[in-house]
């Protein structure tokens, strides 16, 4: 990843995210408006057909407050994907989705899981992971913000509530650290400092040559100035 290509907002950063809320929120109206429910299309666990359920289940939810848990973090969570790491958010999203649903049909009790909250675990999992892995400033933040506003999910990876698949979202924290690791050294170069470069030279830098061997700071005037007027010269105080 070039950093020339990183960091770069364009209408996919928002327009992505946008579009997969807006697809959830039509299947629920759907679901409402026509009274059918789609539940049966969820993931369930060890049976074939079930399978279908790895593309369909995320745009399945059981009720309005289930939609609406859903969604904010979504959007916040994918939206920072496609910002901070556009190069590779695509196969991140791809990818985890089909491992997050075929773990959670590997896993999972048998019943029909539903929701996009295994991918909302995947993403929160990605981006604390890689920033951390990316030692790069942004992403490490990025990580800190992640871990200050969705640390409180991690409670739900364990089967504290009969009516969450935490199956599933033990399945996208999975999936995320898994991705993480591969996509480790898919990150923005930190932008280097004069020193930093292979080629620095000390003597040759304008601020270093402000100071002598021992650290003591010296006024460096061009060598065609000879007013001494531009001169700073230091005298004790006779009263000291």
């Amino acid at each position: 990843m070039k950093a020339s290509s990183s960091f770069v907002f364009t209408t996919g950063t928002i327009g992505y995210p946008l579009l997969f809320v807006l697809l959830i929120w039509i299947v629920f109206w759907v679901e409402v408006r026509f009274h059918v429910s789609l539940n049966s299309f969820g993931v369930m666990p060890r049976e074939w057909v079930g399978l279908r359920g790895i593309l369909f289940s995320p745009f399945i939810h059981g009720d309005i407050k289930h939609l609406f848990n859903n969604t904010i973090p979504l959007f916040i969570l994918s939206l920072a994907l496609f910002y901070f790491y556009r190069p590779v958010s695509w196969k991140v999203l791809l990818i985890g989705m089909l491992s997050t649903g075929l773990l959670t049909w590997l896993i999972g009790r048998p019943s029909n899981h539903i929701g996009a909250s295994g991918i909302i675990y995947l993403l929160a999992a990605f981006l604390f992971f890689k920033g951390i892995f990316s030692k790069h400033y942004r992403l490490v933040a990025l990580s800190m913000i992640v871990v200050f506003v969705y640390g409180g999910l991690v409670w739900y990876v364990t089967p504290i509530d009969p009516e969450i698949s935490w199956e599933g979202h033990l399945s996208g924290l999975i999936s995320g650290l898994a991705l993480a690791f591969i996509f480790r050294k898919d990150v923005a170069k930190p932008p280097k400092f004069e020193w930093e470069k292979p080629d620095y030279e000390e003597e040759n830098d304008p601020f270093m040559r402000h100071f002598d061997e021992n650290g003591n700071f010296i006024e460096n005037l061009p060598e065609e100035t000879e007013d001494p007027e531009y001169h700073y010269i230091y005298k004790p105080d006779d009263k000291n």
